[in-house]
C-alpha cells in the first residue's frame, strides 16, 4: 500500500474527503461510484416447485448453501411435503428472510443446476449491469445497522426483498466491481484451501483413530508402528479408575478469576480437546475459598481423565485428558466425572483412546435419556479399555495424534488469517477507500 492510499484512507477516516471523492449518504466515496437503491439492480426469481421432491432441497446457512441433507446429516425434515417450494436456479442468490439475532446471510448457489428452498427463502439475481460476486459480497458486508431500519418483527426480525431492495448502497463502475470480485474470489479461494485441508487432517485422524486402537474382541490393532508386536491388554474400567469428586457450580456461579479453577463439562464436550494444557487453556474460575477447599482430596492431576456424563446427543461420554496442571487447584466441574488412573499410561494416551471408538462405542448402549442423554458412573464400571503393555508404544501413539492436532490447529489459524484478510481487503475495497483501476 502506497503512501499516497495511506493517507487518503487516513482522511476519510477523519471525515476529510480527498480529491476525486465526494461525500454521499453512505460516506465518502469515488466520484465515479453510483449512490442507488439496491433494488435497481435486484430481480425477484419466482418460480415455484410443482410436484414435491421435484429438485434437492437445500438450505442457506452461515456455511454457505448446502444440499439439505448434508446440512442436517441425512436428516433432511422437509421431504413429505415440498410443493411450492422456491425454485433457486444455478447462480441465483437466497437468504433466510428471518433472523433471531438480527443477522442475515446471503448465499448463491454454486453447487446444483437447480434446486428447491424454503419460501422464506427469497430467490433473485442481478441485472448485467452489475457484478453478482460483487453484490454478494457487498450483501455480506452490511452490517445490522443497515438492515435494521427496513426489519419488521421483535423477536423475529424480518426482511422481506421488497425492503432490502429499500437499501442504499455506492456501486462502483462494471469493471471495478470484477476487479473487486476477482481480489476476493481469490481470498476465498486461499480460505477455501485452508479449510480443505483441514478436513483431510481430520479424516486422517478419524481414520487413525478407527485403525490404531483394537476393535470389540481384538487384542490387535489394524495399524501399528514397526517393532511392536504382543497383544494389547484388556483391563476392566474398575481396575484402572478411582473416581474423584466434582463440583456441581453452574456455569453462572463461575467466574474469569478467582483462587482455584474447574473444568466445565460443556467445555469439556464443545471446546477441548483429546488432551487439555492447563497452562495455555483459559479455565472457568472458582471465586470461593470455602467452596474450593471442599474439593481440595480431589483437585485433578496431570493425565486425569474428565469425562462428560451429560449431553444433547451421542457424545456424551467424550473426554478429556488434563495436563501441564503446574501446581493450579482445579476441580472437576458439573456433570463430569473426573476419573484417576492407578496405573501409569503414556502421557494423551488414555483421552486419544477413551474418545476413539473402540472405546466411546461401548457406551452407546449404556446411555439414557432422550432430549438429554447421559452415562452414569455405575454404568461406565461395565466398561473395559484396552492398551499395550510397552508405554513407548503407547507414547508413540499418543505423539501421532499430537502431531495431527499440531497441524490441524496451525491450518485453523492460517484460515483464521486469511478471514481476517478478506474482512481488511472488504473495508477497503467496498468502500473505495483503495482502487482498483
Amino acid at each position: 500500500m502506497t503512501s499516497e492510499t495511506k493517507e487518503r484512507i487516513a482522511d476519510i477516516n477523519k471525515g476529510i474527503i480527498p480529491e476525486g471523492y465526494k461525500k454521499t449518504k453512505v460516506g465518502i466515496v469515488p466520484v465515479e461510484w453510483e449512490v442507488e437503491q439496491i433494488g435497481k439492480y435486484l430481480v425477484e426469481y419466482k418460480e415455484k416447485s410443482t410436484e414435491n421432491n421435484q429438485y434437492p432441497v437445500l438450505t442457506s446457512s452461515r456455511k454457505g448453501l448446502m444440499l439439505q441433507t448434508d446440512y442436517f446429516k441425512d436428516r433432511q425434515v422437509t421431504t413429505e411435503n415440498n410443493t411450492g417450494y422456491n425454485i433457486i436456479p444455478y447462480g441465483y442468490l437466497t437468504f433466510r428472510s428471518r433472523t433471531d439475532d438480527g443477522r442475515f446471510v446471503f448465499n448463491k448457489n454454486t453447487i446444483i443446476d437447480k434446486g428447491i428452498i424454503s419460501y422464506f427463502y427469497p430467490v433473485f439475481s442481478f441485472k448485467k449491469k452489475v457484478n453478482t460476486t460483487f453484490m454478494l459480497e457487498l450483501l455480506n458486508f452490511s452490517i445490522y445497522h443497515r438492515f435494521m431500519p427496513f426489519v419488521e418483527g421483535t423477536a423475529q426480525q424480518v426482511l422481506s426483498l421488497k425492503k432490502l431492495g429499500n437499501l442504499i448502497y455506492a456501486i462502483p463502475p462494471f469493471p471495478e466491481q470484477q476487479k473487486i470480485a476477482e481480489i476476493l474470489s481469490t481470498q476465498d479461494k486461499l480460505i477455501e484451501l485452508q479449510e480443505k485441508k483441514i478436513e483431510q487432517l481430520k479424516e486422517l485422524k478419524k481414520a487413525y483413530l478407527q485403525k490404531m486402537f483394537p476393535q470389540k474382541g481384538s487384542k490387535y490393532p489394524e495399524l501399528r508402528f514397526k517393532g511392536f508386536t504382543d497383544p494389547w491388554e484388556q483391563y476392566k474400567f474398575s481396575e484402572v479408575f478411582t473416581i474423584l469428586q466434582n463440583n456441581t457450580l453452574s456455569r453462572a456461579e463461575l467466574s474469569d478469576s478467582g483462587c482455584g479453577y474447574t473444568v466445565h463439562y460443556g467445555d469439556v464436550l464443545i471446546k477441548y480437546g483429546e488432551t487439555l494444557n492447563a497452562t495455555s487453556e483459559q479455565l472457568p474460575c472458582i471465586s470461593s475459598e470455602s467452596v474450593l477447599s471442599k474439593f481440595k482430596a480431589s483437585f485433578l492431576q496431570d493425565g486425569d481423565i474428565i469425562i462428560a456424563d451429560t449431553a444433547e446427543d451421542e457424545t456424551v461420554g467424550k473426554c478429556t485428558e488434563i495436563c501441564e496442571i503446574q501446581g493450579k487447584s482445579i476441580v472437576s466441574g458439573l456433570h463430569t466425572i473426573p476419573c484417576r488412573p492407578q496405573c501409569k499410561f503414556a502421557s494423551g494416551y488414555l483421552g486419544y483412546y477413551m474418545n476413539s471408538g473402540a472405546y466411546h462405542d461401548q457406551l452407546l448402549p449404556l446411555m439414557q435419556g432422550t432430549k438429554v442423554t447421559s452415562v452414569s458412573k455405575s454404568a461406565l464400571q461395565g466398561t473395559s479399555l484396552k492398551a499395550p503393555d510397552s508405554t513407548d508404544e503407547q507414547e508413540r501413539i499418543s505423539r501421532c495424534f499430537s502431531a495431527l492436532d499440531n497441524l490441524i490447529t496451525l491450518h485453523q489459524r492460517k484460515s483464521e488469517q486469511e478471514k481476517q484478510k478478506k474482512k481488511a481487503l472488504m473495508q477497503l475495497l467496498l468502500t473505495g477507500k483503495v482502487r482498483c483501476i
